[in-house]
C-alpha cells in the first residue's frame, strides 16, 4: 500500500534533510516520510547506528581510493558522500570551520584526517569536552605553534585563540 504524503509534509523533510544533512535521495525521502518527522530528527540527533566505513574496507574495494586516508580531503569527501549519518558530518563540517586548521601549515594531511575524526567523536557532545579534545589535538597544536611553546620561550597563542576565539571572548577571563 502506498502512503501519500501532503505536499507540506514532503516540503519539511526536504528542508529537514537539507539543514541537518546534505539533501536526500528519492529513496532517502520515501524512508523518512515514511517514519515521520520526528522519528527522522531522533535518528540524525541520536542514530543507532554507527557510521563507520573502515578504512580496510576502502583499501580492499575501492584499490582506486586506498590513499585516500592520507589525501585528507578526498577520504572526507568519500565519507561525506556515503555516510550514514549525515549531521553527524555537517557538525565536523561546522567545526572544522570554526577551528580553522588547514594543510598549508601542517606537516602531514593525517593530522586534520585526525582531527575530523575527533570531531566526528565529540562533536555532537558537550562543548568543554570538544575544547579539552581540541587541547590534545596534534592539528590544532601544530596550527596554533604550541609545538614552540617552551618554559624559557613562551609562546601564548595557543591559549589566547583557545580562550579568546573559540570559547569565552576577549575580555572575559583573567590573565592573572
Amino acid at each position: 500500500m502506498t502512503t501519500v504524503h501532503s505536499r507540506q509534509e514532503a516540503l519539511l523533510m526536504a528542508h529537514l534533510l537539507r539543514r541537518a544533512g546534505f539533501g536526500a535521495t528519492p529513496y532517502e525521502m520515501d524512508r523518512a516520510l515514511s517514519m515521520g518527522y520526528q522519528a527522522v530528527l531522533d535518528d540524525l540527533l541520536n542514530p543507532d547506528h554507527p557510521d563507520v566505513i573502515p578504512d580496510d574496507l576502502i583499501r580492499r574495494y575501492h584499490v582506486d581510493q586506498s590513499d585516500l586516508r592520507s589525501g585528507g580531503g578526498a577520504h572526507w569527501v568519500y565519507r561525506l558522500v556515503m555516510t550514514d549519518t549525515p549531521l553527524r558530518e555537517k557538525i565536523c563540517l561546522f567545526w572544522h570551520r570554526v577551528f580553522a586548521t588547514g594543510t598549508t601549515k601542517l606537516i602531514q594531511n593525517r593530522v586534520v584526517t585526525n582531527q575530523i575524526d575527533m570531531f566526528r567523536e565529540h562533536g555532537m557532545g558537550r562543548f568543554d569536552d570538544l575544547l579539552v579534545e581540541l587541547s590534545r589535538d596534534p592539528a590544532m597544536i601544530m596550527w596554533l605553534d604550541n609545538q614552540d611553546n617552551h618554559g624559557s620561550n613562551i609562546n601564548e597563542n595557543y591559549g589566547r585563540e583557545i580562550l579568546e576565539l573559540f570559547s569565552m571572548g576577549v575580555g572575559n577571563y583573567s590573565e592573572d
